[in-house]
């Protein structure tokens, strides 16, 4: 069974515009591709043709893999949300102890993640490491350059 993506109207709604954005722009721009390379001749030795193929290919599994995502996707309502832990779709104030400055983080699903928005993915070790904690807990995240100690300060939408 497909793993079920839980994303915001915001997320939901990108993913629908760009697999229409491929859909209807890139595919068109990549069929032309092919049938200007075609149309230069011997398609055995042509590598235009075969990089124009190897596009469409690559766009396609792209859009298959989209679309996959947005069948098994839900849209999650901010307003009946449980602030009381952190979960997807919360805003969450965090003191890095590590260098005593507040952080303010979103958490999102993979595909909407955007760290210069400060949305970061359920799935990151900061997101594992934060899902569930409540408001004046202390939580130790493994990130790639070490330890990060944070305390929970806040949890909002």
């Amino acid at each position: 069974m497909a793993e079920i993506n839980y994303l915001s109207k915001e997320g939901y709604d990108n993913l629908k515009k760009e697999i229409e954005h491929l859909k209807m722009v890139e595919r068109p721009k990549i069929s032309r591709q092919i049938a200007d390379a075609r149309d230069k001749g011997d398609l055995s030795e042509n590598a235009e043709y075969d990089a124009a193929k190897e596009a469409q290919s690559l766009m396609e599994l792209k859009i298959s893999k989209l679309e996959e995502v947005l069948a098994n996707s839900r849209i999650l309502d901010a307003k009946t949300l449980d602030l009381s832990k952190v979960g997807i779709l919360s805003k969450v104030k965090l003191m890095n102890k590590k260098v005593n400055k507040e952080v303010v983080y979103t958490l999102v699903a993979e595909n909407e993640a955007n760290l210069k928005e400060g949305k970061i993915s359920i799935k990151s070790p900061i997101g594992k490491g934060l899902m569930g904690k409540k408001v004046g807990e202390s939580v130790d995240v493994q990130v790639p350059a070490g330890i990060i100690p944070f305390e929970i300060l806040d949890i909002s939408i």
